[in-house]
């Protein structure tokens, strides 16, 4: 859910080069509240897990579950994904993503900032991929480039910008975030629910790899959108916070407010450049950014 989300209108690969096989610990010194503790966490996140797999409808958490603020959020989005971990073998996590990067989207959600999530690592994978659409109860698109990092990225030097941040990254991708929004009422939506309930985000399509991005001017660089052979959009890379890397910037200035570190290995998407899509069986996508590559998917029933 990232650039002009809108509402719809409508496993096991091996594990892509470059991603950290090292779990990442995101119950680390993450901001809890007077009015939340423990308890109430470990309730919540618990709700929330048995509503993603038993593939319920998604709703926002209400009265009491409610967290006040995304910083009440991420206390129970770090206990959902232990528990996907160790009830679901979904894990371990392999890196992290950005979410709600438009103004549109923040004021519709009552936000004013965007928004932290996970990636499993074993749910990144190269294309071409097949998904199927009946794993899924609404499944959606995002459009972004997808990064991998060549060195922890020290706490010494943040705050970070799209400028500092890129000597940390060693390759780049275009690629799909696959969203899962369990239909959701896009009319009744409430941001601090979406962050718990793992940002929407069930993993990414990159295409390969590329070391010689440098000479790339990424907040210009032109993307197309191709559904089965047509194209049906258009953009720059820069449609996302202005340049892809200010999305990476953000997230390792999020993770160094909560005493941890982007680390080598891990993968960063960095915010889409699109707005959401939500494909069908026999639909073919590809996406393709001039310059550094495409990325392509096919999803059957």
């Amino acid at each position: 859910m990232d650039q002009d989300w809108c509402a719809p209108t409508h496993r096991a690969p091996a594990r892509p080069r470059g991603i950290s096989a090292r779990a990442v610990d995101h119950s680390a010194r993450l901001s809890y509240t007077e009015d939340m503790d423990d308890l109430d966490i470990e309730r919540i996140a618990r709700q929330v897990f048995a509503a993603g797999r038993d593939r319920a409808r998604f709703a926002p958490l209400r009265g009491d579950d409610a967290p006040a603020t995304l910083d009440e959020a991420y206390p129970i989005q770090a206990r959902v994904y232990a528990l996907y971990e160790a009830a679901a073998d979904a894990g371990p996590l392999g890196g992290h993503k950005i979410a709600l990067t438009s103004k549109a989207v923040q004021e519709l959600c009552g936000i004013d900032t965007p928004a932290y999530g996970a990636v499993f690592r074993d749910e990144v994978r190269a294309a071409p991929v097949t998904l199927r659409r009946s794993d899924f109860v609404h499944l959606g698109l995002e459009f972004e480039v997808i990064v991998t990092m060549a060195a922890d990225v020290p706490s010494a030097n943040a705050p970070y910008d799209h400028d500092s941040i890129a000597d940390y990254i060693e390759a780049c991708a275009p690629a799909f975030e696959i969203i899962e929004d369990r239909n959701a009422d896009y009319g009744d939506l409430d941001a601090k629910s979406v962050v718990a309930d793992r940002c929407w985000c069930y993993g990414a399509v990159h295409g390969p790899w590329a070391t010689n991005w440098r000479n790339l001017d990424f907040a210009t660089l032109p993307v197309k959108l191709y559904w089965n052979g047509k194209v049906v959009d258009r953009a720059v890379t820069g449609a996302s916070m202005g340049h892809p890397f200010a999305g990476l910037a953000w997230v390792a200035n999020h993770l160094y407010t909560r005493g941890r570190t982007l680390a080598k290995g891990e993968i960063v998407m960095t915010g889409s450049a699109l707005k959401t899509r939500f494909p069908e069986a026999g639909d073919h996508v590809r996406y393709v950014i001039e310059g550094l590559g495409e990325t392509e998917l096919r999803i059957e029933a």
